[in-house]
């Protein structure tokens, strides 16, 4: 079983061109998997795993693992394309997913932050002195100027940016590149940061990468979730306070402005645009709230 699990995961890698993320996801979906199959139910063969193994092991992540339907469906999404993997390369002769079906879960909306908290963040609030304060405050602004995603972010080069035309090279999901516009005030903001960065000990150009450490090493994810975290604390209570929040925010404040979705879907790099119109149910409520103000029937 491990190792079709191993040629699955290089499969994602170096086929499908998944990020390392989500990769090392699958990896530990099917390590969990695997175990459960091999120590509960004795099964080390694939061959001899049927549907009712695959309910057995849902009901004990449920209730042992204590996992939420909605957990339970990425791994169940997981085992799908394991099992459709297998099929195609004859590694197996049927597929126990054919009969398992995703569990009901209540659609969760996008947490984002309200657009005069983001005011009171960039326009108030004190990011601190020199190149830290500075690429503290940059990380904000591309995030949510952008919708990119953080590892977008951290993949950012110097010469992705195009302060003349006003626009980011995005290198995204399977290495999809992607052109993202931004405004005057943004330009500004980092022309002002390659000038600070050039006039450090170090040089910016030394990696390629637009945004570092306060050492001239490239960030990690780490690095960025703990950044953005601490400055969205200062200005909401909201449970989630990450990088992906302000990608939500973004989408989010362009669709209650009057965006298109389309337009919407292309900057956020989504292949859907089901992934996109997640966000239009603040639209929504804006609406029957403007509805409901004005209308002398409502």
């Amino acid at each position: 079983m491990q190792e079709m699990i191993t040629d699955f995961l290089e499969y994602l890698q170096k086929e499908r061109r998944m990020s390392s993320h989500t990769v090392a996801a699958y990896a530990h979906d099917l390590r969990i998997f695997s175990t459960y199959m091999e120590e509960q139910l004795e099964l080390s063969r694939l061959e001899d795993i049927d549907h009712h193994d695959i309910r057995s092991w849902i009901i004990s992540t449920l209730e042992d693992d204590g996992l939420l339907p909605r957990s339970v469906n990425r791994r169940l999404s997981c085992l799908r394309s394991f099992f459709r993997h297998l099929m195609r390369t004859d590694k197996v002769n049927r597929n126990p997913m054919l009969k398992v079906t995703a569990l009901k879960t209540r659609k969760a909306l996008p947490l984002f932050i309200e657009q005069h908290q983001m005011d009171h963040l960039l326009d108030d609030m004190d990011f601190g002195e020199g190149f830290p304060g500075l690429r503290d405050r940059l990380i904000i602004e591309l995030l949510y100027n952008t919708g990119m995603r953080r590892a977008e972010l951290i993949g950012l080069k110097l010469a992705d940016v195009d302060l003349y035309n006003g626009q980011l090279k995005v290198l995204g999901k399977r290495d999809k590149e992607r052109m993202i516009p931004f405004g005057q005030p943004l330009g500004r903001i980092i022309r002002e940061y390659l000038v600070l960065c050039e006039s450090e000990a170090w040089s910016s150009r030394a990696t390629g990468r637009l945004l570092l450490r306060d050492d001239g090493t490239e960030m990690t994810e780490g690095f960025v979730y703990q950044k953005v975290n601490k400055y969205l604390r200062l200005v909401t209570t909201i449970g989630k306070k990450s990088p992906h929040v302000l990608r939500h925010t973004f989408a989010t404040h362009m669709l209650n402005n009057g965006a298109d979705i389309n337009a919407v879907k292309e900057i956020l790099g989504h292949a859907n645009l089901s992934a996109t119109q997640i966000y239009t149910h603040n639209t929504i409520e804006k609406l029957t709230r403007i509805h409901k103000q004005a209308h002398p029937r409502a």
